[in-house]
């Protein structure tokens, strides 16, 4: 235990005890510590307002459990020609939950897709 005293100190322990001990403290703190899941919402550029308000209630449930959002919007077909109104469309999710939510990934276009990425502040 002190190596540099004089007479130098030490303690007689049982390497089995403690190692048993050293597992239940790891055990307990994996317990605690709460991962986070991304959670992923799927809209369509030209989604009515129900179905809009439904998927928003479902997005700030999720920041209440931590857990963090990804927006997706699928583009098919001429929707591609449109990529304004699925831009006009993140913009009003972010106006929606500025105040519990920061956006983490700006939105951009992958392919015929459009995401998001919300974290919970």
């Amino acid at each position: 235990m002190s190596p540099n005293a004089d007479p130098p100190v030490c303690k007689i322990a049982d390497l089995g005890k403690l190692k048993y001990m050293s597992q239940k403290k790891a055990a307990e703190a994996r317990k605690k510590q709460k991962t986070i899941e991304i959670k992923e919402i799927k809209m369509r550029p030209n989604i009515d307002t129900h179905d809009y308000e439904t998927k928003m209630k479902a997005v700030r449930r999720f920041f209440e459990e931590g857990d963090k959002v990804k927006l997706t919007l699928r583009f098919r077909g001429r929707e591609m020609a449109h990529l304004e109104l699925g831009m006009k469309l993140l913009e009003r999710v972010r106006e929606d939950v500025q105040e519990i939510a920061k956006v983490e990934a700006e939105p951009k276009l992958e392919g015929r897709q459009m995401m998001m990425v919300l974290a919970p502040r």
